[in-house]
């Protein structure tokens, strides 16, 4: 059923989790769509609904005709999850989807209206949906294609580009070779494998031969025609879309809107496609599919597949999913970010719990600015002390690649 109501924020349409509902207003329309979603928790055993809510019949000039689609997804037979892993019902927590049309080719008004959207879903959540976005689903769908293609290669295979071999952190990582929160999954890791693939510089670029750290040639995968030119088609489309979304990150701090391209002639940006196995028996908080964490950098735009399990941490300390949106980039906020904005923007703790007994898919894409980019907080009255954006994502990494710190002692 349609609803009008007169309440809800522009330009935002907003997922509220245990039921689904998204806000949508142009001018003085508003319009609401509700649709009650099914779940229940029983301690060790979760029949979870993890929606999967459909974004593609939106557009910039026709907002309010959308539909939602619901999909249940229950827990795998075989899995038995620990309590502090079921996450919370809240009709109350609500995520943001908004259009990014009009700030890539509105007028003025609606880039600031935009930009406004999306500066409040930083400062209050530190996450938001994004959608029109320009990037082809055609294009996504191919870049899913390639990943399986890759990750479905025998470990021999995907062996011979370990990102152990790499000098500037590229390559394939095994399942368990990243720990995103080593204080509880102690030596297991993440159950997860990916590949980090950034940008392809030639031993003769001034910053390979400056011998400046995370900077160097990829290790692309043998024998898949194709996969390369996909990759790289999608890796140069989403450094762009990481731009704009820059701007309009500016444009909500009331910057210039290209307050931020002074530090983007080498951005530091990385397509880190990622496989979840099936987690199946006991799910405890001794290894899940990415363990709590915030992400390092300044941004993320992560194109996350139906199967679902994305958790996010509420500021009262309750864990919600982010279910699947058709169409849409789960942008977050960094720490990197929420250091530059002198914590205006809010750096969220999220993790991956992949009960579904299934194959799990995603595509993040971290959007860094140039390694000598000094980050020193925005406006008066600083809380952090200046640093470089190279030298901050090395820390980081040490922390959660263990291979890494060897190379960097």
């Amino acid at each position: 059923m349609l609803h009008r109501d007169p309440k809800g924020p522009p330009p935002l349409r907003r997922v509220l989790l245990g039921k689904a509902r998204l806000w949508d207003m142009r001018g003085d329309r508003a319009a609401c769509l509700t649709g009650q979603m099914a779940g229940g928790v029983n301690h060790h055993r979760l029949q979870a609904a993890c929606p999967q809510i459909n974004a593609q019949q939106i557009t910039h000039q026709n907002l309010p005709r959308f539909r939602i689609t619901r999909s249940l997804r229950c827990m795998s037979s075989t899995a038995q999850l620990d309590p502090a892993l079921v996450p919370a019902t809240m009709a109350g927590l609500q995520i943001p989807i908004i259009d990014f049309a009009p700030f890539l080719a509105g007028n003025p008004a609606e880039r600031a209206a935009t930009a406004e959207a999306i500066g409040r879903a930083c400062r209050e959540i530190g996450f938001f949906y994004v959608i029109n976005h320009g990037i082809e689903a055609a294009l996504i769908a191919d870049v899913y294609a390639q990943a399986k293609r890759f990750f479905d290669l025998p470990v021999a295979a995907k062996s011979t580009i370990a990102i152990e071999n790499s000098a500037c952190h590229r390559g394939w990582f095994q399942v368990g070779g990243e720990n995103l929160d080593p204080a509880k999954q102690k030596a297991a890791g993440d159950l997860k494998e990916g590949i980090k693939i950034g940008r392809d510089l030639p031993a003769t670029h001034s910053l390979v031969l400056a011998k400046t750290p995370l900077h160097g040639p990829n290790q692309w995968p043998e024998n898949l025609p194709g996969w390369r030119e996909v990759m790289q088609t999608y890796y140069d489309r989403m450094t762009g879309l990481g731009t704009e979304m820059l701007r309009a990150f500016a444009v909500s701090l009331n910057l210039d809107a290209h307050y931020f391209d002074r530090w983007l002639t080498s951005p530091m940006t990385t397509l880190g496609p990622l496989h979840y196995p099936p987690q199946r028996g006991p799910i405890t908080e001794a290894q899940i599919g990415a363990g709590a964490h915030t992400d390092f950098g300044c941004l993320t735009l992560l194109a996350q597949d139906a199967v679902g399990g994305l958790q996010v941490r509420t500021k009262t300390g309750l864990w919600v999913e982010a279910p699947p949106v058709v169409g849409s980039f789960v942008v977050n906020i960094g720490d990197m970010m929420q250091r530059w904005t002198n914590d205006v923007f809010t750096s969220t703790l999220h993790r991956v719990v992949n009960v579904s007994g299934r194959e799990r898919y995603s595509l993040p894409f971290f959007f860094d600015p140039d390694f000598s980019a000094e980050v020193a907080p925005i406006g008066p009255n600083p809380r952090y002390a200046p640093t470089t954006a190279g030298q901050y994502l090395l820390d980081k990494i040490n922390e959660s690649f263990a291979y890494h710190q060897d190379k960097t002692q």
